[in-house]
């Protein structure tokens, strides 16, 4: 009797702990589906979501990582480069020491051929003046006098040549290739007024020899060229080119006084952060009006830009869309934002923004702000009194964001300005430092239908597009492009170092050996025989520039068409 009853309280015991077990697994259930009826479906928390039209500069983004963060951190952990360092940049560095045949000035020099040139533009167009001055005096065996800087330009800066860069220095470190004084000597005991002329852009050495060099032996021994920016040739003998690489990356050093306030705003970004991104940002309402493009402001944005277009008589009536398929339209801060997150930079990265007034003010930087907070300036990371003795210079305060920008980890343009051109040349010379450059023409379609894809889809074509753009060795060609964005006569590859430590691919693909690809396939749109122009913006020529090939791996000059006799439109382009 003991027994079955014993059975049955167990049998009892256990039927109590299943009911109690199902009771429990079906509140979990319900709970489980009330809480997947709450939560967005897989694709919803991925979709790329915004408020505004795919145009507009002046809405809020809804950060894209709302949904998640993580949605940009597993992007970021596929990519197959180092995001803040050049692929293969250990194998190729800056060489442009003089060779054995480059006779030295003293050998050279004529006593009696003078050269003064007088620049023109903005900051960085007057350093390629300078730099091509250097070059032009040693093709004419003349003694160079200390260049003008441009003085009554759009940047009305009045500072001369020694208050910008260190002229002791510029003569002594140029000594052996060029004899440079700081004025010319009197004649007869009174000051020498030298013969002024013009030569035409890319000018070459024939050029010089023929135009410049009869009117110094036989007329009058000293000229002055003026508006001397881009008049000489793009292709050059490899020592002169070297030469212009001496005078830009050695020779040109900023004043002391700059040099230390941008040392003072490096340190101060690297407090903030071990690595930095600069961007150079020109969304300035003089250069969106230019542009002639359309940024999605409606009919107040229309009327305030047309009415500064207006100011330039020569300007045609261009295509809003037309200019924006094209990639001739600058992108907006918030598209360069979305850019750089879809290249795997993350919201905690800090970005230093050289930028002049903004279109729009705060409201059209926001979306940038909301996709990168630690957003940081020259205003915001030094006071007024410290900026006191540059805040009224243009050229002066430009040579500190140069600075800050060229000592960033990262450089990012949305322009193609000669800012943008100088730097992009100076960061290759100096270790291939990873220079972005958006691909505008391509990015443009992927902007507009951008509302219709996933964030991960979007990223992923950002990725394939910006390919050839991100300032990787031989990115571009050598020859194309200005040299003093790409001095390839001047970057030597350590040919030893590459095969010891990589050669060539050894993976077998289909059974095949592959060769590693340097050259980004958007090169392969230009015949060898393509020789890149930039609109020429002599105030005397009297013409609009045609649409020309695009050069810069299929990015323009600052805006193509442009116009020869509007001087203000010139300089103000210039940076």
């Amino acid at each position: 009797m003991a027994l079955p009853r014993r059975r049955n309280l167990s049998y009892n015991r256990f039927r109590s702990l299943v009911k109690f077990i199902s009771a429990i697994s079906g509140v979990l259930l319900i709970l489980f589906a009330f809480l997947s009826f709450l939560a967005p479906s897989p694709n919803e928390s991925q979709h790329f979501h915004l408020r505004h039209h795919h145009n507009s500069f002046n809405a809020v983004v809804e950060d894209p990582v709302t949904s998640g963060d993580s949605v940009f951190r597993s992007s970021g952990g596929k990519l197959d480069r180092d995001i803040w360092s050049s692929r293969n940049a250990k194998f190729f560095y800056g060489c442009s020491n003089v060779s054995a045949k480059f006779a030295k000035a003293e050998a050279v020099s004529r006593p009696t051929r003078y050269l003064a040139i007088a620049t023109s533009g903005g900051l960085n167009q007057q350093r390629t003046g300078i730099t091509d001055a250097v070059v032009a005096a040693r093709i004419l065996n003349a003694t160079l006098v200390v260049p003008k800087l441009d003085q009554k330009s759009f940047w009305k800066d009045a500072s001369n040549f020694s208050e910008i860069f260190d002229v002791d220095w510029f003569i002594s470190s140029l000594s052996k290739d060029v004899k440079i004084i700081k004025q010319l000597p009197k004649r007869g005991g009174k000051s020498w007024t030298p013969y002024t002329m013009r030569v035409p852009r890319k000018c070459s050495e024939r050029c010089y020899q023929n135009r410049v060099l009869p009117v110094i032996l036989k007329r009058h021994h000293a000229v002055q060229l003026n508006k001397f920016d881009y008049r000489l040739a793009n292709k050059l003998d490899t020592d002169l080119q070297k030469l212009r690489c001496r005078v830009n990356y050695h020779a040109l050093k900023f004043a002391d006084p700059i040099l230390e306030m941008g040392k003072t705003l490096v340190h101060r970004m690297r407090m903030r952060s071990k690595r930095y991104i600069a961007l150079h940002l020109r969304f300035e309402p003089d250069m969106l009006a230019f542009s002639g493009c359309d940024y999605g402001g409606g009919e107040k944005e229309r009327n305030e830009l047309g009415a500064i277009r207006k100011r330039w008589k020569t300007l045609h009536k261009n295509n809003p869309d037309k200019q924006r398929r094209q990639g001739k339209c600058p992108l907006t801060p918030e598209e360069v934002g979305l850019m750089l997150r879809a290249l795997g930079y993350g919201s905690d990265v800090h970005i230093y923004v050289a930028s002049g007034e903004v279109y729009g003010g705060e409201e059209t930087l926001r979306p940038l702000k909301s996709l990168f907070p630690n957003f940081y300036s020259k205003d915001t990371i030094a006071t007024k009194e410290e900026l006191a003795p540059f805040s009224s210079f243009s050229s002066r305060m430009a040579a500190l964001d140069f600075i800050v920008c060229d000592e960033s980890d990262v450089f990012v343009t949305n322009n193609n300005g000669n800012m943008a051109r100088i730097l992009a040349g100076r960061r290759k010379y100096f270790g291939h430092k990873p220079t972005i450059r958006p691909n505008a023409k391509k990015l443009y379609r992927l902007f507009l239908s951008r509302s219709n894809m996933t964030w991960e889809a979007f990223a992923s074509r950002v990725r394939i597009f910006q390919r050839g753009f991100m300032g990787e060795p031989k990115e571009v060609r050598p020859g194309r492009g200005e040299f003093h964005e790409n001095p390839s006569a001047c970057i030597c590859e350590d040919s030893e170092a590459r095969e010891k430590a990589t050669g060539y691919s050894r993976g077998k693909k289909n059974g095949k050996l592959e060769k590693e690809v340097m050259v980004s396939d958007d090169q392969n749109d230009y015949d060898d025989n393509d020789e890149p122009r930039w609109p020429d913006l002599d105030d005397d020529e009297n013409q609009v520039w045609p649409q020309e090939k695009l050069h810069y791996n299929g990015t323009g000059s600052d805006y193509d068409a442009v116009i020869s006799d509007e001087p203000e439109l010139e300089e103000m382009l210039s940076d």
